[in-house]
């Protein structure tokens, strides 16, 4: 049993003065000690050793202990500290050199420095207490922090380091300066905590640090709501990130796994994978995102399966040698391109859904930007389902695309295979090449076009095959310019428009309709010829022959010549 001793200022029957004095009868005596402190305030250094246990008698708050430029509780051995407020400045507050610590009940106010240091192989715990202005640092020590406040830290929160293995539990971090946790080479586990207002990643990891996250909600953070850097690993489970400018992010090397997280409302990006990080992404969705959704840059190669993307700017995009797997994922209502690949990167997209956006995949870089898109349906896109340039290489497998203007399109020296696919009621082409570009189309469907059922122009090269152009109001194949290449054991049915519009560079195989096929010679009676340059892909009007089209110029043309009712022109 643990001797009992009561300090009272004011004095009392076998009372002592202060809790210094109390302190050093108990060591005197070597047992275990209860020590009861009347309330007041005490400017007193405290140091604890042995098995000691601080109480305030009357309850929390009642016992202030408050000594400027000085460590206020140092303690070694086995020590307990129940209802105490510890007040100090400029140098730790609290710190325990070896044994276990447990703080319960507590304030701690550290004007300047350091609330709690637990040093290496010491144990220190925190419960239901509150730690304002400085912050807890576990350096090669092992600590457990439950339902405890921190705020207004003018550093971090709490760090950990050093190797040293952390639990924080039900508890609130608000208006860190820099961030609400930082685990550095060492351990950490965060579950049901609220975090908000810091300065910089609400939770961090670095040096190789695991970092281990559940059930949490991060508000208002001015930097990342959980950044993974310098080959960390760890997990997120079940977090929601808001109004963060990343919600998370991984980098240099680090490789995280986070699943079913909310990131709603980032002012950048929601996911940011980057300078070689991976990183794998479970059923998270992305909420309204101001730039990126899901952002891979700079050699950065996440995986990311199943989850939603809604609202906001661009949905996915992979950029500067990056890499990304990308699959199951329902993207919708974004005011720009879902899917984009850029600038020597690659990407595979398969089973992904993609509803009322401006674009559905742009795909633009040298010969090493590639992507590869797999069971996939784009849905009421603005303009263009897919469309390529530069000397990009995209390969599309059993892809479906429903109204908007274009189908598929390739230009510049890219090159586009289509396979087992199919476009439906889009107002001006299924599938269209120009420039320079290549389009190889296997098995591709095309129905109720309004205008055209797959055009070429410019030098651009088509080779289709077995291939199933219905209803297309102008054309089924309609070819312009100097674009070569051949059309073998192709389809076109329907009772509108003509079969084939040729320009004697394509060669036409094994072709089955019952429509007309117009020699390069002969122009079809019909709307006017239009030229049409555009930012982000073909416009069309209306039904239109003759068309040439580029997507990409800072310049925009259109000249229109009128045409007799025979085809020639006035």
């Amino acid at each position: 049993m643990a001797a009992r001793y009561v300090v009272a200022p004011r004095g009392g029957r076998r009372a002592h003065p202060d809790i210094t004095s109390a302190l050093r009868a108990a060591a005197a005596r070597g047992r275990p000690a209860l020590i009861e402190i009347a309330p007041g305030r005490y400017e007193e250094a405290l140091t604890v050793r042995g098995d000691v246990q601080l109480v305030a008698a009357e309850g929390p708050g009642s016992v202030v202990v408050d000594l400027p430029r000085s460590t206020v509780l140092d303690t070694a051995g086995s020590v307990r500290v129940h209802g105490l407020t510890l007040i100090g400045r400029e140098a730790d507050v609290v710190a325990c050199h070896a044994g276990t610590l447990t703080l319960d009940h507590t304030e701690i106010w550290a004007h300047s420095g350091v609330a709690v240091h637990a040093r290496p192989h010491s144990t220190v715990s925190l419960r239901d207490s509150m730690v304002a202005h400085g912050r807890a640092l576990f350096a090669g020590a092992a600590g457990l922090v439950e339902r405890c406040r921190f705020t207004d830290a003018a550093d971090n929160a709490i760090a950990v380091i050093e190797g040293a293995r952390v639990s924080v539990r039900g508890s609130r971090i608000e208006g860190s300066r820099i961030h609400g946790l930082r685990v550095s080479d060492a351990h950490a586990e965060v579950v049901d905590c609220e975090l908000t207002g810091t300065g910089r990643a609400a939770l961090t990891a670095d040096a190789r640090a695991r970092l281990v996250v559940a059930d949490c909600v991060i508000t208002a953070v001015h930097g990342e709501g959980i950044m993974f850097t310098e080959q960390s690993r760890g997990s997120v489970d079940r977090t929601r990130v808001t109004g963060a400018r990343h919600g998370i992010g991984a980098a240099s090397g680090a490789d995280p796994v986070v699943r079913d997280c909310v990131l709603d409302d980032c002012h950048d990006t929601g996911i940011n994978v980057q300078t070689d990080a991976r990183g794998r992404f479970e059923d998270c969705q992305v909420l309204g995102s101001g730039n990126i959704a899901v952002f891979a840059t700079k050699g950065g190669a996440p995986e990311v399966h199943g989850g939603r993307i809604s609202g906001g700017n661009v949905g996915i995009a992979v950029t500067e040698s990056s890499r990304g797997r990308f699959t199951g994922i329902a993207v919708e209502d974004l005011t720009n391109t879902a899917l984009r690949v850029f600038d020597d990167s690659g990407a595979t997209f398969e089973h992904i859904r993609v509803d009322r956006c401006q674009s559905g995949l742009e795909a633009r870089g040298n010969g090493g930007t590639t992507a590869e898109i797999t069971d996939t349906v784009f849905r009421d896109c603005e303009i263009a389902a897919v469309a390529i340039g530069g000397q990009s290489r995209v390969t599309l497998r059993n892809v479906t695309a429903e109204h908007g203007i274009l189908g598929f399109g390739v230009s510049d020296e890219a090159q586009l295979r289509v396979t087992d696919s199919v476009v439906t009621a889009v107002s001006g082409a299924g599938a269209g090449a120009l420039g320079s570009g290549r389009l190889i189309a296997r098995n591709l469907t095309v129905n109720g076009s309004g205008a055209l059922g797959v055009y070429g122009t410019g030098s651009a090269y088509l080779d289709i095959a077995r291939s199933e152009f219905t209803d297309c109001a102008h054309a089924g194949a309609s070819f312009e310019a100097e674009a070569g290449g051949q059309l073998v054991d192709c389809t076109v049915n329907g009772t509108r428009g003509v079969a084939v519009v040729g320009n004697g560079r394509v060669e036409t195989v094994g072709l089955r309709t019952s429509l007309k096929v117009l020699r390069h010679a002969e122009k079809p009676a019909g709307p006017p010829q239009q030229i049409i340059n555009i930012f982000n892909g073909p416009v069309f009007n209306e039904p239109v022959r003759d068309i040439q089209v580029a997507w990409g110029n800072e310049n925009v043309t259109q000249n229109q010549q009128r045409t007799e009712g025979d085809g020639s022109r006035s």
